[in-house]
């Protein structure tokens, strides 16, 4: 892939929405602006990443949002999807342009800010060359060297869970599973899916995709090209005087960075929904605690990782090209892309589209060691670091979580491996890694802002032991089988 510039021209010709940390808009216009915004990338991701029919993403990506956005996002036009151009167009206001997501290859979509014009659309980043197209996903292997075996001790008592999994009641009342994936070994020995999905149909990962952020780093500090501990960690906070420069990368993966970023786990609603710039609001925040000594879970923070990595290279071709050449085609994740903002970051704290089997492959890249074949991918002491909890912790209590370098740690949860750890995302996507079993647990939803959470914990004690009994039944089958074969001799 060849490097395209960033048409100076939008700079120009567009303004970003200001900085705020604050949930929704201040004014009704402004939040009906924000409505019409997610209305539009969420249609276009769906439509062109995923490939889904408009009922489904009414039903799935539009319905079951956050509740401050339902009666805005009512009070919009209908998506304008054009086909031709790949965009959508949402209308929010009487003579004010519609808001607008434009889909390109490698790039999925980007929403434009408010009160950009439609052909604004022609000066979005793109790359030169061909992308790979999504491709099919049959094979029942997903680690690298994998000896199959026959599974179907595992996936006949499996059955049970990744069946209740679905009834929207065992797990957490009103959830909506979209797709499960259990893989043991390398194999996968169990998967389902729901309405409108199969195995190359992409998902937002929502915040699993911070967990894909620390995969891109690790493999840049394996490359030798970025430094855990490195401060300043950007250059909008290099300046002399400014305690921002103490900010290393190590605190950003770890949620203790120590910014004024609004409300723990702030929506960033408008980078995400309000097309403004990642620069423009994710940097702009000043301290308010040392680095380091407090958690708070920010979206900035991983905004910030992974910004670092694009003023490291300094080249936006090797920038963009990085997560693929480097981490996911290496481990044959071959359909998933990460959105960038208008101006070319990716918005990774949240903006990724991603199956279930190459969420899969991610977890198991870990399971490996971060080696995938002979080729170290991530650096030596990568997966210690991730599954290892950072000084500044959130408030634990008995089955509540901890926090590693973005990956969620399941510890303390009852009845798993005190190994265990997790990429968490918003509406009940989880990636679950339990080293000391080799197995990934990979569970993604559409569950409602205002429905039950779906209990990970319980679904993973669940899985376990359907496990064991698989284990257990495999061994009197082949014990069966032994003695017929002598009894026959």
């Amino acid at each position: 892939m060849r490097r395209l510039v960033l048409s100076a021209l939008l700079a120009t010709t567009i303004a970003a929405a200001p900085a705020s940390s604050q949930e929704g808009g201040e004014t009704e216009i402004m939040q009906k602006a924000l409505a019409a915004g997610y209305k539009a990338l969420f249609t276009c991701s769906a439509t062109f990443t995923a490939d889904k029919g408009r009922a489904e993403i009414e039903y799935n990506e539009l319905d079951g949002i956050y509740t401050d956005y339902r009666e805005p996002m009512r009070a919009t036009s209908e998506a304008n999807v054009s086909d031709r151009s790949r965009t959508v167009a949402v209308r929010y206001a009487r003579g004010e342009p519609p808001r607008i997501a434009a889909w390109r290859e490698g790039f999925g979509c980007s929403l434009l800010p408010i009160g950009a014009e439609p052909d604004d659309v022609d000066v979005l980043p793109r790359f030169a060359e061909d992308f790979p197209r999504r491709e099919e996903d049959n094979s029942t292997a997903i680690g690298q060297q994998v000896q199959l075996i026959d599974a179907s001790a595992y996936t006949a008592r499996l059955r049970a869970p990744v069946s209740a999994a679905f009834d929207g009641e065992t797990y957490g009342e009103d959830t909506r599973t979209s797709a499960v994936l259990v893989v043991m070994d390398g194999q996968i020995v169990s998967e389902r899916y729901g309405r409108g999905m199969d195995a190359t149909t992409p998902q937002r990962t929502w915040s699993v995709a911070k967990s894909l952020t620390a995969s891109v780093v690790g493999a840049a500090i394996q490359q030798g090209l970025i430094d855990l501990d490195r401060a300043p960690l950007l250059n909008a906070w290099s300046r002399a005087g400014d305690p921002r420069r103490e900010i290393t990368l190590r605190n950003v993966l770890q949620m203790a960075s120590g910014l004024d970023s609004g409300i723990a786990g702030n929506r960033t609603d408008r980078t995400y929904f309000g097309g403004a710039l990642v620069t423009d609001t994710a940097f702009v925040n000043p301290l308010e605690i040392t680095p380091g000594e407090r958690f708070k879970y920010s979206n900035y923070d991983t905004l910030a990782a992974m910004r670092a990595l694009r003023e490291t290279f300094n080249d936006d071709d090797a920038y963009w090209g990085f997560p693929y050449e480097s981490v996911l085609w290496k481990i044959g994740a071959m359909n998933t892309l990460l959105e960038t903002d208008w101006g070319g970051d990716f918005i990774s704290s949240s903006q990724v589209w991603m199956t279930a089997r190459d969420m899969a492959r991610l977890g198991q890249l870990y399971l490996q060691d971060g080696m995938w074949g002979d080729e170290r991918i991530l650096a030596e002491g990568w997966t210690d670091f991730v599954s290892s909890p950072g000084e500044a912790q959130p408030e634990r209590s008995p089955g509540s979580f901890g926090y590693g370098g973005s990956f969620w740690l399941m510890d303390r949860a009852q009845g798993v491996p005190k190994d265990t750890y997790a990429g968490f995302g918003n509406r009940g996507q989880y990636l679950v890694i339990i080293p000391s079993l080799d197995i990934v647990i990979v569970r993604r939803g559409y569950d409602t802002a205002d429905g039950g959470r779906f209990d990970i914990a319980a679904f993973t004690r669940d899985v376990l032991a359907a496990i064991n009994q698989g284990h257990t039944d495999r061994l009197d089958a082949q014990a069966e089988a032994t003695a017929a074969e002598a009894g026959y001799n």
